[in-house]
């Protein structure tokens, strides 16, 4: 397959998206004709997101799952789609040649001869980037590929089942088009960006949306407060979600503090939601009836979303979907929870809690028994403060 650099000029400038944009989503996974514009955006089904593909890789867990599937591949990405997941959700960067690829963190790690190699990712061209790891020609050998952790370890990129970096490009065009495709944006926190560098990486991203998303549903998604309102700007086609983590880090912007900032912030640039991190949301859950109200959908992510009874409390607050690692495990979940429509603004008191008879359609669905439930309701607070 033939990879080059993109060009940029047909994507539109700035001053020729009108305000009123509209926003799009719809596959054979979803109920279609959906076009409205953010007042009345509403997501119509609780979506199951699957983390990097069908996970991401924690290289130091003890749990086989998390180091099952190179994450942010074709086939993780394929993987995740066999099973009930609405949308994959990838990290899209752009090289120094403007090819936009798929890679989470902001350096790759590489060993020769004893000597461990860090590199920026976005320093790299092309062919650089996709000289490390599995090669897709049987003959050639890749350069070894290392991550370092959170804790500042650095171990080997080892997994059951490896695979190729890949393009964007690449991503839309081996990937099921029905599969949704969750697009982060993905900056480094610790950077101060000028408006025309994201713009020119925000363009260049567009450029092979635009050439190959065909009826594939899109949601962009990013930290980056202004590639938030930028990317809103660019393009008038797909929905943009604006990552917080809700305060859990505090950093130099404070539009990324808090799930107020994260909402006004959306409002104010006309993006169609939020997606926060889960803890956040259950250390808070009144800010779920506020964002419900102001118009804004809201997902959530984090571990703690590989535990199916936190998913299912989470559609009984209201909120819209769930970005998981384990694939094959939360949706069997969702589905043996026989998920149905969102609940009504009737359903939950003031404060976004849920009300004594949703407690008790809990109980019933899940037939748990009222000791099983009383734990079940313990057990959130309880494992937010882990």
């Amino acid at each position: 397959m033939a990879l080059k650099a993109v060009h940029v000029s047909d994507v539109p400038n700035l001053d020729q998206v009108p305000e009123s944009a509209s926003v799009a989503l719809g596959s054979s996974r979803l109920p279609k004709g959906l076009d409205v514009g953010r007042a009345s955006f509403r997501i119509p089904k609780f979506l199951v997101v699957g983390h990097r593909g069908s996970g991401m890789n924690m290289l130091q867990s003890a749990d086989r799952r998390m180091k099952a599937i190179k994450e942010n591949s074709i086939a993780s990405f394929n993987t995740a789609g066999k099973f009930a997941v609405d949308f994959v959700e990838f990290d899209v960067q752009v090289t120094k040649d403007d090819c936009p690829v798929i890679f989470h963190d902001n350096f790759i790690l590489s060993e020769d001869d004893g000597i461990l190699f860090e590199r920026r990712v976005t320093d790299l061209c092309l062919s650089e980037f996709l000289c490390y790891g599995p090669q897709r020609e049987p003959r050639n050998v890749g350069k070894s590929l290392y991550r370092k952790t959170k804790d500042g370890k650095i171990v080997s990129w080892s997994v059951e089942t490896d695979d190729s970096l890949c393009t964007l490009q690449e991503a839309f065009q081996k990937v099921d088009p029905s599969l949704g495709f969750n697009i982060e944006l993905k900056f480094d926190d610790h950077i101060v960006y000028q408006r025309e560098h994201l713009i020119h990486v925000l363009q260049v991203i567009l450029q092979v949306v635009f050439e190959y998303a065909k009826d594939r549903p899109i949601i962009f998604s990013t930290f980056q407060p202004d590639a938030a309102q930028l990317i809103r700007k660019l393009q008038s086609t797909y929905p943009v979600f604006f990552l917080t983590n809700g305060g859990s880090e505090v950093f130099y912007d404070k539009r990324r503090n808090s799930l107020e900032e994260a909402m006004q912030w959306a409002l104010e640039n006309g993006l169609q939601g939020i997606v926060s991190e889960v803890k956040a949301i259950f250390r808070n859950p009144g800010a779920v009836a506020k964002i419900k109200e102001s118009t804004l959908s809201l997902l959530t992510y984090g571990q703690l979303n590989n535990v199916p009874e936190a998913v299912y409390m989470q559609h009984l607050m209201g909120i819209e979907g769930v970005i998981v690692d384990l694939v094959q495990e939360i949706t069997k979940a969702v589905s043996d929870l026989k998920i149905r429509p969102l609940i009504s603004e009737e359903g939950r008191e003031e404060g976004g809690f849920v009300r004594e008879e949703i407690q008790q359609q809990v109980k019933k669905e899940l037939q748990f028994s009222q000791q099983e439930l009383s734990f079940l309701l313990k057990l959130i607070p309880e494992l937010i403060r882990t």
